[in-house]
């Protein structure tokens, strides 16, 4: 079974969780048969073709970005459609509007095409951008024998995916066990912030709610370590310079080691996104599988299917620093409800989103994309 991913960007040029679900993903799938390749656009896409753990990576150049958007040119048509030769399967990682346009240029064998439907486009609807997107959106999902939600949460709360009921399902994303940590690095980690501090791991954008959790910060004594870099960082600093909150604790972005030092020593992690193009939270899952509670907010998506309220941890209504520090107090003060919600995060880890649970998914999905077999209405359960 050979299957072509598709999305913008991939590593080792960018890092978020959209990737990172695809490399997880892809090495779910790979130990059950499947090849993989993945198809993105980078600004130095050179080498065109690199092997990954996960599988075979082939690049074109991004030539221009609007609203996120990556667009390439000719040459990225020429390499996708080469990939897709090779294929049985084409998956789409929506939302990438260069690859609606692409797509009739690359399935030139008529396989299968499978939408793994990300998010729905918030912001550039804000901008006025969705009018002008939603033919060829239209045109891709209605192209796609298949379109797979990352959660039963968003395949109720996005008006788009209810239009496509009739070939809707829901497979999650998944995470593989933690690696081992070197002594080193946890002792680095341990040294300089202890086991009682609160973690953020994502890409500061606008979406992920960490103005709200700087005004959390300034009513909890706690330390906050923030973990990563992005469009918000410089701003975000300067916030937390000017109000004071020296137990804020930006440590920009971190190789997979320390980052994952960082989980295993952490109290709680924390996740104050707050707006819906935040459709998952693959950082949940990180801090879940090393048996840490969640602080999420309640947005009506994948982040509240991971985290559930009193079981996993914490849920608290979406911009709202006061909740946010209440639920970091509760955490602080309560090391029983930290224990007993860590065991509930890992344990439902261990239930739903290991990559032998979804891996299977996935692969059952495939065979059924190229058999006779009736797709089922529901796949990860």
């Amino acid at each position: 079974m050979r299957v072509l991913h598709i999305y913008r960007t991939y590593f080792p040029e960018t890092q978020g969780g959209a990737q990172e679900s695809i490399r997880q993903l892809c090495l779910a799938t790979q130990t059950l048969g499947v090849d993989n390749t993945i198809f993105a656009l980078a600004h130095q896409p050179e080498p065109s073709a690199m092997g990954l753990p996960e599988g075979r990576l082939v690049r074109a150049k991004s030539w221009l970005e609007i609203a996120s958007c990556d667009i390439g040119a000719w040459t990225a048509i020429q390499r996708c459609r080469a990939a897709a030769a090779q294929s049985d399967i084409i998956q789409v990682h929506y939302p990438w509007p260069f690859a609606d346009l692409m797509l009739p240029w690359i399935r030139n064998r008529k396989q299968p095409v499978l939408v793994t439907y990300i998010s729905d486009i918030v912001r550039q609807n804000d901008l006025g951008l969705g009018q002008l997107y939603a033919p060829l959106r239209r045109r891709l999902l209605g192209a796609a024998k298949h379109i797979v939600a990352s959660s039963p949460n968003y395949e109720r709360s996005s008006t788009v995916l209810q239009q496509y009921r009739h070939k809707l399902s829901y497979i999650p994303h998944c995470m593989g066990p933690a690696p081992s940590v070197d002594n080193a690095s946890i002792g680095h980690w341990h040294a300089r912030f202890g086991t009682d501090f609160f973690l953020f791991v994502g890409v500061l954008r606008y979406y992920k709610g960490l103005d709200f959790l700087l005004q959390a910060a300034a009513q909890v004594k706690a330390p906050i370590v923030i973990v990563g870099e992005g469009p918000e960082g410089d701003r975000l600093r300067h916030e937390a310079q000017i109000n004071g909150l020296t137990n804020v604790h930006f440590v920009g972005a971190l190789n997979d080691e320390h980052k994952n030092a960082l989980f295993r020593l952490c109290r709680a992690v924390v996740f104050p996104s707050h707006l819906r193009s935040e459709a998952f939270g693959m950082a949940l899952l990180e801090g879940a599988r090393v048996g840490r509670p969640l602080i999420s907010c309640e947005i009506g998506t994948g982040t509240t299917w991971i985290n559930i309220d009193g079981e996993t941890g914490l849920v608290v209504p979406p911009a709202d620093g006061a909740a946010l520090a209440n639920a970091m107090a509760r955490l602080s003060e309560d090391a029983a409800l930290c224990a007993r919600l860590g065991e509930g995060a890992k344990k439902r880890w261990q239930e739903r989103f290991t990559p032998q649970v979804v891996g299977q998914a996935y692969c059952d999905l495939y065979a059924e994309l190229r058999g006779a077999r009736p797709l089922p209405a529901q796949i990860a359960q």
